[in-house]
């Protein structure tokens, strides 16, 4: 099932295009990372895919079943001091939801539980977010993400700044994310090698074009090859 569909997306600001003849599809359950040089446009096409700025020209549809997007932001200096606790943070994940409502329901207070329980940070709940470490603050981030959705993840470099370890395990739980609670993810990365592991699909945003394919049609296109220098999975 198609839950978003991009055909000759040109993007860019003020009529001048940054990226353009970008088109691909995403399904569910694909894993999908966007790669692309410094300035090739990625930034702009995540701001799209939220809706908060329109395409130049083209057509970007969403599926019936794409009910809300998750997102995963990179993280300033200012969002890591942010004063508030954990539960406020992941809690926050549904206010697009709530409209004109005032208060959180009992039943968005359980399923956050539940999703920091899943993710491995109930522990914290009551501890203020500035205080954790910084893989502590991304799974509560990831956390708040998914409670924003149904079934469909966006991250933004979401091991920008963490040590090899705990890369290593953010990577893990993404997949875990996508294999076994079946949430689609779209993910924006430099990391080639971590995209070549978990990546069903990729996008690769050149400036006038784009390749979109599977991750073996990647490696055997020459943009694949040129990008990653032949690097295998």
């Amino acid at each position: 099932m198609e839950l978003i569909t991009c055909r000759d997306l040109s993007l860019g600001y003020e009529g001048h295009p940054v990226a353009e003849h970008i088109s691909f599809t995403v399904n569910e359950g694909d894993y999908l990372c966007i790669v692309g040089e410094n300035g090739s446009g990625k930034s702009t096409l995540v701001k799209t895919l939220l809706g908060l700025q329109s395409p130049l020209s083209g057509e970007l549809v969403k599926g019936k079943n794409a009910t809300g997007i998750g997102y995963l932001p990179q993280q300033t200096p200012v969002q890591r001091d942010f004063p508030a606790t954990v539960e406020e943070i992941v809690l926050s994940g549904f206010l697009a939801k709530m409209g004109m409502r005032p208060f959180y329901s009992k039943s968005e207070k359980k399923l956050a539980a539940e999703k920091m329980e899943r993710l491995g940070v109930l522990q914290f709940a009551k501890r203020c977010y500035r205080e954790l470490s910084g893989g502590q603050q991304q799974r509560v981030l990831l956390t708040r993400a998914i409670c924003a959705t149904e079934n469909l993840l966006l991250l933004d470099e979401p091991v920008a700044g963490l040590d090899p370890k705990v890369t290593a395990e953010m990577y893990e739980l993404i997949k875990e994310l996508n294999q076994e609670d079946k949430i689609t993810i779209l993910m924006v990365s430099h990391d080639i090698h971590a995209v070549l592991s978990y990546a069903t699909h990729i996008l690769h945003v050149l400036h006038g074009s784009a390749f979109f394919g599977t991750t073996e049609e990647y490696l055997q296109s020459e943009t694949g090859a040129q990008f990653t220098g032949g690097a295998a999975c």
